[in-house]
Formats: structure tokens, C-alpha cells, sequence
């Protein structure tokens, strides 16, 4: 059955759009992330470690708020690698093995580039008539800047 939520069917499918792309966005910079707790070494160690854990365990939650923010607008959400890779906005960077500011640095990039992303996504919310979905990407982008303002903090 399809959705009746006040919202139209033609403005459902771009809003859809919109948030698949986030949803790679988010899951690439949480692969990045877990990338980074795995591999850090140096003198940090130990607490850039549990920095990063805590960093991808909230994008964790925030992948599975995406999808299913995209799934209330019966919008199909993207799940593969491959999906993901196709749409993010984010680079990648596989092989590329950082040293921890490095990896500081390319973390806060993607959160930089997310907010960015984030702050256009809202403006088409808001032409869609989208309220539900203009708050909740204000919720998100309000997260990724306190995540890049932590990662900046490292690097001052």
C-alpha cells in the first residue's frame, strides 16, 4: 500500500534520493571510522581508540536512522557496498594508510563535507514541504558538527 502522508508521491521519490545519498555518506564515513579504531597506533593509542569507537558507534545509529527515515517515506533504502559507493559524496580512500592526525584530519573532512551536504539537503526539504524530514537532517547536521568540532579539537 502506498504512503498517504501529505506528502506526494514525485516529492517522496527526490526526498528519497536525498537520503540514500546521506545514507552512503553515513555509511562510508562509519566504515572510515571503524577503518581508524582498528589501525591508530602511536602514542594516543588508547584514547583515540575508544574516541573513534564512540564516534562509529553513533554513526552506527545514525545509518539506521537514515534508512529507516527513508523507509517511513516508502522510499526503498540502498543496502549493498555497491549502492553505497555509487551514491556517497564522500571519497573513500581505500589502502590509504594514515597516521592518527591524519586520520583526525580525513575524518573531520568527511563530517565537514556531510554538514555541507546536509545544509543544501535541507533547503530542498523545505521546497519539498517536508517538515519531518527538514528536522530530522537539522538533528543530523547538529550531530556531524559536534562530531567535527571534537575531531578539529584533536588537531588545534
Amino acid at each position: 500500500m502506498k504512503a498517504n502522508i501529505g506528502i506526494g508521491e514525485k516529492q517522496r521519490d527526490s526526498l528519497g534520493t536525498i537520503l540514500n545519498a546521506l545514507l552512503a555518506d553515513e555509511f562510508v564515513i562509519y566504515v572510515k571510522t571503524r577503518r581508524f579504531h582498528w589501525n591508530v597506533v602511536g602514542p594516543d593509542f588508547g584514547e583515540l581508540h575508544k574516541f573513534f569507537e564512540s564516534q562509529y558507534e553513533a554513526l552506527d545509529e545514525i545509518v539506521d536512522e537514515v534508512a529507516e527515515r527513508a523507509r517511513a517515506l516508502d522510499a526503498i533504502s540502498a543496502g549493498s557496498l555497491q549502492e553505497f559507493l555509487k551514491l556517497t559524496r564522500l571519497k573513500e580512500q581505500a589502502g590509504k594508510n594514515h597516521d592518527a592526525g591524519g586520520m583526525l584530519a580525513a575524518l573531520l573532512a568527511d563530517h565537514e563535507t556531510v554538514i555541507r551536504s546536509l545544509r543544501k539537503d535541507l533547503e530542498t526539504a523545505a521546497k519539498l514541504g517536508d517538515a519531518g524530514t527538514n528536522d530530522f537532517l537539522t538533528g543530523l547536521m547538529e550531530q556531524h558538527e559536534k562530531m567535527a568540532w571534537m575531531l578539529r579539537s584533536y588537531l588545534r
